[in-house]
């Protein structure tokens, strides 16, 4: 009977598990003519009613009980639909190339009912912004930027104008994870702000992550910037030039082993030093100066067959603002300075494939970012030479797991480590004639920072989606070790088929910090780390949201609502910088100390978001709607009372069309217009509002009267509230019109754009300004009115 009773169990596990055979169908899609691999493609499978999309290199994989035959449909925007029947008996591997289209692709619709859409995934708070709509958008002297449309997006802030960085639900802009290839970016602006780093003919893919975050992403508090350079092209050399006012860029792609291995150049440049050197000098009798930037974009791959696949990517980019001054009245009395910053990135990939349902990716990460400012004066025999010096380089390692075990589950596992080098300060003071009046001092740091994840995107009935997840964090640095768990909740559940209400949850830490004066991202602002008297940043985010698709106008439309506590957030004390230099030690050698000049705080934002937007077709663009308050409280600041942020903005609005007014042909150039409108509530600031005379000491320093050794009286302030003033509101109006023509070697663009078109007067700061009759005024000052610009490109 025992024997019999296991033949049995055995009969009933075979006839089971033959029952629930499954095959795995898995593959890549590229793109016809280029072999460029297409990031986030659907996949749709009317049997099942349901499908997948491609990860981040251009794989899919779906696991299905076996079937007489099933039907594949492929759909992207931009591309023509591509049907596959296969029988399905075995386990398929099958590659598709999709053909570029330029027709509105109407025959997406019936597809995408059901995949790509905002109301079929788990995810919310997320933005992805097609490349060619950031190209097509008017900008500030012509020059396309994909942080400037960013700013543009319901729920992120942007400083005053000509200032770095963008504010995410709240945060500061030290909270945003740029990643460029796996690479975080540290300072991705040029100009003090007026340009960003990220060349848009080298990009394939920019994604914005503003809540409910994967675990797949951590190290920061507010928002998660991904961007993926493009491949090259496999087949044959493409090429793009460009030229505008203030710069020029040029891009190569092409074959190195005809459709195996691919190469992509892209750089850019300003001339501004070139055209302004001889005004300069007509006017400053030899006394020259200059600014600067380029950057430079590269990509390698190999393809050694669908198991094994390489990458090596980099950027690498500088600003440079110099000078020399000679005063003709006195001889020998010359001034040199220059103030530099700078990106450097490098990334090496390598894309394994164990099975049809387990796919992995490693990477070898590189990043460093530096700032140098310094200044030589000689008079006559005499040398005074200051140099200043700051920055974070960091190695990192990076193992991610893609895991499809059937099309209900998509796992995602890995693990990831990070050497942080900090250079605190390097400070370099130095006079030939008075040697004991030296300062030399360089202050370091370092730290080890990693993390472990794992999360499934679960599809557990049709209506409803979750996307659960963990993510263990571990930073050391002297010889502290602080460990946090930070667990991740995002649900939806469709009300109908285009119609889903959402939910989102999200724990995250910052290990490293960037302490700032000012707010606004200025390349002198110092990146530092946790350390053992310093915790790291933490950061609880709430959001629920409804998501909507209107397919017969291809348009998707989210509301979201947003609750968001962060602690340990850090701030300058009143009075403090990151020049301040500590006591000199017996050595002579001076010190500097950055946690003695911080202070720690916390902070809370909420609001609502609307975004309607359309991503195809003769008409495309976005409405965005922010309501926000974001506040700050530090018990060493403002009384220890709370106060409004800098970049605190009750309403923000964005209006961005852009309208293919005639489609390009053999016979007629195309036509493109596009128009830009944005409004938001100034800035939060802290003015002076009243003068008074105090005394103070031989030093300058107030002190109270029975105190000896007073010279004089000066001057002292009394100040609102920590940002208890408001700027007046800012808005601004662009349009732009891009003319295409094929050319017997290519296709070629102009664009003629003007930037503030009805010359709104913006505020960049206000100043008190004393009046002869001894009043005081308020003073404005503004960078841009009306600017028209424009530029001349080249495909070939």
């Amino acid at each position: 009977m025992k024997r019999l009773l296991i033949i049995i169990l055995l009969f009933f596990f075979g006839l089971k598990s033959f029952s629930q055979k499954k095959y795995t169908i898995s593959g890549y899609l590229s793109e016809k003519g280029s072999k460029e691999l297409l990031i986030g493609v659907p996949i749709y499978i009317p049997e099942i009613k349901n499908g997948t999309t491609t990860n981040a290199f251009g794989f899919y994989s779906i696991t299905l009980p076996e079937m007489d035959s099933v039907t594949l449909i492929y759909s992207f925007v931009g591309f023509s639909t591509v049907t596959k029947r296969v029988k399905l008996d075995k386990d398929i591997s099958l590659n598709v190339d999709m053909e570029s289209s330029s027709k509105t692709l109407k025959d997406v619709e019936i597809v995408a009912e059901h995949v790509d859409k905002v109301s079929q995934t788990s995810q919310m708070s997320v933005i992805d912004i097609p490349v060619q709509q950031i190209k097509d958008i008017p900008a500030l002297l012509g020059e396309k930027d994909v942080l400037k449309v960013i700013q543009l997006m319901p729920g992120v802030q942007k400083g005053t104008e000509g200032s770095a960085g963008f504010y995410v639900r709240g945060g500061g802009i030290d909270q945003n994870l740029i990643i460029l290839d796996d690479a975080p970016v540290y300072n991705a602006f040029h100009l003090f702000g007026f340009f960003s780093v990220f060349n848009g003919d080298a990009l394939k893919s920019v994604e914005l992550i503003k809540g409910g975050f994967p675990a797949r992403y951590g190290g920061r508090l507010s928002s998660v910037l991904d961007m993926r350079m493009r491949e090259g092209n496999k087949e044959k050399i493409h090429g793009e030039v460009g030229i505008g006012i203030v710069s020029s860029r040029f891009t190569l792609e092409g074959p190195i082993y005809k459709n195996k291995s691919s190469f992509l150049i892209s750089a850019r440049r300003t001339y501004i030093d070139v055209l302004l050197a001889p005004i300069i000098a007509a006017n400053s009798a030899g006394s020259t100066g200059g600014y600067y930037f380029y950057d430079l974009n590269a990509k390698l791959n190999y393809d050694f067959g669908d198991k094994n696949k390489l990458y090596l990517s980099g950027y690498l980019g500088k600003d440079d603002f110099y000078f020399k001054q000679k005063d003709p009245s006195t001889s020998g009395d010359d001034l040199t300075g220059s103030l530099g910053w700078g990106n450097t990135t490098a990334t090496a990939r390598w894309n394994h494939l164990f099975t049809g349902k387990l796919f992995s990716n490693a990477s070898l990460i590189f990043s460093n970012y530096d700032f140098v400012t310094m200044a030589d004066r000689t008079l006559g025999t005499d040398l005074f030479t200051l140099k200043y010096s700051s920055g974070i380089r960091d190695f990192g390692f990076k193992y991610d797991l893609d895991y499809h075990p059937n099309v209900k589950h998509y796992i995602r596992g890995g693990i990831t480590s990070t050497y942080h080098f900090f250079t605190l300060q390097a400070l370099t003071v130095m006079n030939s004639a008075i040697s004991n009046n030296n300062v030399t001092n360089r202050n370091t740091t370092d730290g080890i920072e990693s993390a472990a994840y794992l999360e499934d995107d679960y599809k557990i009935s049709p209506l409803f989606k979750i996307n659960p997840g963990i993510r263990f964090t571990y930073f050391n640095t002297q010889g502290k070790n602080y460990y946090n768990p930070e667990p991740r909740l995002s649900v939806s559940y469709n009300l109908k088929e285009d119609l889903a209400i959402k939910a989102s949850y999200a724990n995250m830490n910052q290990y490293i910090h960037l302490l700032s004066n000012t707010g606004v991202g200025l390349p002198t602002d110092l990146w530092v780390p946790t350390t053992k008297d310093v915790a790291p940043q933490n950061a609880q985010q709430w959001a629920t949201g409804l998501a909507k698709d209107v397919s017969k106008y291809d348009l998707a439309i989210t509301l979201e609502g947003y609750y968001k506590e962060m602690t340990h957030v850090l701030g300058f004390k009143e009075g403090a910088s990151f020049l301040n230099i500590g006591p000199t030690d017996p050595n002579g050698t001076q010190s500097y100390n950055w946690e003695q000049n911080v202070t720690s705080g916390r902070g809370w934002s909420y609001g609502t978001e609307l975004l309607i937007q359309k991503k195809f077709g003769k008409f495309s663009g976005w409405v965005g709607y922010t309501l926000s308050w974001t506040q700050l409280q530090f018990d060493s600041l403002n009384f220890g009372k709370p106060f409004y942020a800098k970049y605190d903005r009750r309403h923000d609005i964005s209006v961005v069309g852009i309208y293919k007014l005639r489609e390009e042909t053999e016979e007629h150039q195309g036509i493109t217009f596009s128009v830009t409108w944005v409004y938001g509530t100034g800035n939060a600031i802290t003015l002076p509002i009243s003068s008074y005379a105090a005394p103070t000491n031989n030093l300058g320093y107030y002190a109270p009267s029975s105190v000896p050794a007073f010279s004089a009286s000066s001057t002292a302030s009394q100040y609102t509230s920590t940002d208890g003033f408001r700027m007046a509101p800012y808005h601004r109006l662009d349009i732009g019109v891009q003319f295409h023509k094929k050319k017997k070697h290519g296709e070629r663009t102009i664009e003629l754009s003007v930037y503030n078109v009805y010359n709104r007067k913006n505020p960049y700061f206000y100043y008190i300004q004393t009046n002869p009759d001894g009043t005081n005024s308020l003073q404005q000052i503004s960078l841009f009115p009306i600017i028209p610009s424009i530029s001349y490109s080249f495909k070939f």
